[in-house]
């Protein structure tokens, strides 16, 4: 059991100020949002079945109430190990912090070693979601495993791979530190439309066509780890992280809750 503890930020998009307390929830009540700013604090599920939009975030909602940016808390809840969280918020975006999850696993005292290994769903067969030349998929595997690629038209960002097998390797010190990432020629573009309000060079790393601006990066394949940090925060909208190998390339936030959706469909069917 960890303790409650609470973190105050900036929000990604909405660039507001947010204060966020993480307490331990019942067993079997899940991880949810509280949105403590709001009349009769609505509760928002962070679950698959809730998600509102998917535009360079994910977004959660029930009955009027939402939550932004939900990804990389989340991540950090079940790379800890931990099923059960209430999440209070007093307002509509969680604090992006740093850009990464580390802040948010530094007080999670509680840490598991092998926070999949509770799993009984197994994938049985392949489940692919598509758009151009993106894709997300799960293949059936005898342990749970994950891969990423990116390819972006910069230098410092092309061609990009990197596996994580959770037996191996810790969520804190593999995934959790890799920072968000974006693009210089595209920052006018995205504030023009309501997005990146928070985004600074304190808590994203920024390239353009000549490499990064705010070096040094803390892994050499920082952005393809922050990916998939992205990805397991996205999975974990299912409760459990099904068993199996977990494939992106050039992925979104829409084609990863896609496969989560097709995931709970596939075992709904199979059970």
């Amino acid at each position: 059991m960890f303790k409650s503890f609470q973190l105050s930020g900036i929000g990604l998009h909405s660039g507001a100020k947010t204060t966020v307390k993480i307490s331990p929830a019942p067993k079997g009540k899940g991880r949810y949002f509280v949105r403590i700013d709001l009349p009769n604090k609505p509760i928002i599920p962070a679950n698959i079945d809730y998600i509102a939009t998917t535009t360079l975030s994910t977004e959660l909602s029930n009955e009027g109430a939402k939550i932004r940016t939900v990804e990389h808390l989340l991540a950090s809840l079940i790379g800890c190990g931990i099923d059960d969280a209430q999440i209070e918020i007093d307002g509509s975006e969680v604090p992006l912090l740093d850009g990464s999850a580390q802040e948010w696993v530094n007080n999670l005292d509680y840490i598991s070693d092998k926070p999949f290994e509770s799993v009984i769903d197994t994938i049985t067969e392949a489940i692919w979601v598509r758009k151009d030349d993106a894709f997300c998929a799960v293949l059936p595997s005898t342990e749970i495993k994950f891969s990423y690629g990116v390819d972006y038209p910069y230098s410092v960002l092309q061609n990009q791979w990197f596996s994580w097998y959770p037996q191996r390797e810790s969520f804190v010190t593999a995934i959790a530190p890799a920072r968000t990432f974006g693009f210089a020629d595209q920052i006018e573009q995205l504030q023009k439309a309501g997005l990146i309000k928070g985004g600074s060079l304190e808590n994203a790393l920024v390239c353009d066509k000549d490499g990064w601006l705010n070096p040094p990066l803390r892994f050499e394949n920082e952005a393809v780890r922050h990916k998939l940090l992205d990805l397991i925060g996205d999975l974990s909208l299912l409760g459990k992280i099904p068993t199996a190998h977990y494939l992106a390339y050039k992925a979104s936030h829409q084609l990863h809750t896609e496969l989560a959706k097709k995931i709970k469909q596939s075992l709904a069917i199979n059970n």
